[in-house]
C-alpha cells in the first residue's frame, strides 16, 4: 500500500520544490522556505511573538494575523494585542475574508463602546458572519459553491492585563503556566472546541435539533454533522445555515435530502476571559493541524525547553516530523512533496506563540506600545491558476 502511494507521488516529486519557493526577504514580513512561511521573533505590546505556517493544500486555507497597537479606530486606544487563526475548509475564501474584516470590525465596535469587552468581540464575529453571508448572496448566481466554503475562527485579545479567547471550530489556544513550587510549566487549555468528535458537542446538537435523529452521523469512523462536516460552529458554511443555499447547483454531496427550518451550524463563539497572572508564561494558538500530532502538554514542553526565537517554526517542524513518522517516511522526503499532494500527509498548520512579559502585561491599556501588523504567508498563485500535481481533497470538512 505504501509502495503504491510512493509510486504515485513520484510523478509529483519536486526535488527542487524548496528552491522554487525560497526567498529570504525581510524578517519584518516573514520568510519563505519551500511550503513553510515563518517569522521567528517579533515584538508585540505585551512581549515577544513567533509565527509559522506550513502549506499542504493546493491553495493555503489557513490564514492568520498578529496586530498590536490601538485596538480601536481611534489612536487614543485602548491598546493591546490581537491574534487570529482562521482554519478554512472547502476553499480559502472564508478564511481570507475573516483575515480582511474581523479585526476592522473589532476596532469599530471598540471605538463605539470605548473599551474592550466580550460584547465587542461577539459583535465583531457577528458582523463578519453577516458580511460573508452578503458576499455569498451576491456571488451565488456565478459561483454557487462558495456557499459550501467556511472557516474555523480562533481569536485572542490581550488588553489591560485581560486575555479574551474567542473560538469557533476546532483550533485551540493553550496557556503555558509556571508552577513556582516545582519549576514546571503546565498546559492549560483556554479555548472550547466545537467538533462532533466531542461527546458534549454531539449532545448539544441533539438538544438543539431534537426532531432530527441524523443531526450527527458516524461516517467512516468519524462523527460528522449531517454526515458532512466535523465542526458544529464556523464562519461561512452558509449551505448549512440558510436552506435557500442548500439546493442545485450546489454539488450533490452538500445537498441535504430534507429541508431545514433552523440553522444546523452556528456562528456564536465560545468566549473565555482570563486575568493574566505573573506565572502565565506564553500562549500557543494553533489550527487543528498541530493538535493532530501533539497533546497540549507536549506542545508546551517543546516551547518551554527551547529558546523563544523560532519557537513557532520549531513546533511546526516537530509536527511534520511526526506526520512523516506516521507514514514511515523520512522528514527530508516529506519536504519534497508539493502542495496539493502534501495534503495526503498532513493539513495546513498554523502556529502563533505569544510570550508574556509580566511588566508589559500589567501596563494600563492607555499606554502605547509597538505597532505591529503581520499576516501568515504561503505560496501565492495567480488567480484561476492551479498548483502542479494538485489532487482535490474532500470539500466541506475540517
Amino acid at each position: 500500500m505504501l509502495s503504491e502511494l510512493m509510486n504515485f507521488l513520484k510523478a509529483c516529486w519536486r526535488p527542487s520544490s524548496s528552491e522554487r519557493y525560497v526567498h529570504t526577504g525581510s524578517d519584518a514580513a516573514g520568510r519563505q522556505d519551500g511550503l513553510l512561511w515563518y517569522k521567528d521573533i517579533g515584538q508585540h505590546m505585551n512581549g515577544d511573538f513567533s509565527m509559522a505556517v506550513v502549506q499542504a493544500n493546493n491553495l493555503l486555507e489557513d490564514q492568520s494575523q498578529v496586530e498590536s497597537g490601538s485596538l480601536s479606530s481611534q489612536e487614543s486606544g485602548p491598546y493591546g494585542t490581537f491574534v487570529g487563526i482562521y482554519d478554512g475548509h472547502g476553499g480559502p475564501e472564508t478564511s481570507r475574508y475573516i483575515n480582511d474584516h474581523l479585526f476592522p470590525h473589532l476596532k469599530r465596535f471598540t471605538s463605539e463602546q470605548q473599551s474592550m469587552s466580550v460584547d465587542v468581540i461577539r459583535k465583531a464575529f457577528q458582523a463578519t458572519e453577516e458580511g460573508f453571508l452578503s458576499l455569498v448572496t451576491k456571488q451565488w448566481p456565478m459561483k454557487p459553491q462558495i456557499a459550501a466554503v467556511g472557516s474555523c475562527c480562533l481569536v485572542g485579545v490581550i488588553c489591560g492585563g485581560t486575555l479574551y479567547i474567542a473560538n469557533l471550530g476546532d483550533s485551540r489556544a493553550v496557556l503555558g503556566r509556571l508552577v513556582k513550587a516545582t519549576g514546571e510549566v503546565l498546559s492549560v487549555q483556554l479555548s472550547a472546541e466545537h467538533n462532533a468528535s466531542i461527546e458534549s458537542v454531539r449532545q448539544e446538537l441533539h438538544s438543539l435539533h431534537p426532531d432530527d435523529p441524523q443531526i450527527v452521523v458516524l461516517k467512516h469512523n468519524v462523527w460528522r454533522v449531517k454526515g458532512i462536516i466535523q465542526v458544529s460552529r464556523s464562519i461561512g458554511d452558509v449551505y448549512l445555515k440558510r436552506a435557500e443555499f442548500n439546493r442545485e447547483p450546489l454539488y450533490a454531496k452538500f445537498r441535504l435530502r430534507d429541508t431545514f427550518r433552523r440553522p444546523i451550524l452556528s456562528a456564536e463563539p465560545s468566549i473565555h476571559v482570563h486575568q493574566l497572572q505573573p506565572h502565565d508564561q506564553f500562549i500557543i494558538f494553533a489550527s487543528d493541524g498541530l493538535w493532530e500530532h501533539f497533546s497540549n502538554q507536549e506542545a508546551v514542553d517543546i516551547i518551554q525547553n527551547h529558546p523563544r526565537n523560532g519557537s513557532a517554526r520549531r513546533l511546526v517542524k516537530a509536527a511534520l516530523q511526526e506526520a512523516a513518522k506516521k507514514r514511515e517516511m523520512r522528514y527530508s522526503d516529506l519536504k519534497k512533496i508539493d502542495r496539493g499532494v502534501r495534503r495526503h500527509f498532513h493539513d495546513d498548520i498554523t502556529v502563533i506563540v505569544v510570550f508574556l512579559d509580566t511588566n508589559l502585561v500589567s501596563r494600563a491599556s492607555s499606554v502605547r506600545g509597538p505597532t505591529v501588523s503581520v499576516r501568515g504567508g504561503g505560496v501565492n498563485l495567480r488567480a484561476n491558476s492551479l498548483a502542479p500535481c494538485a489532487t482535490p481533497t474532500e470539500l466541506g470538512t475540517t
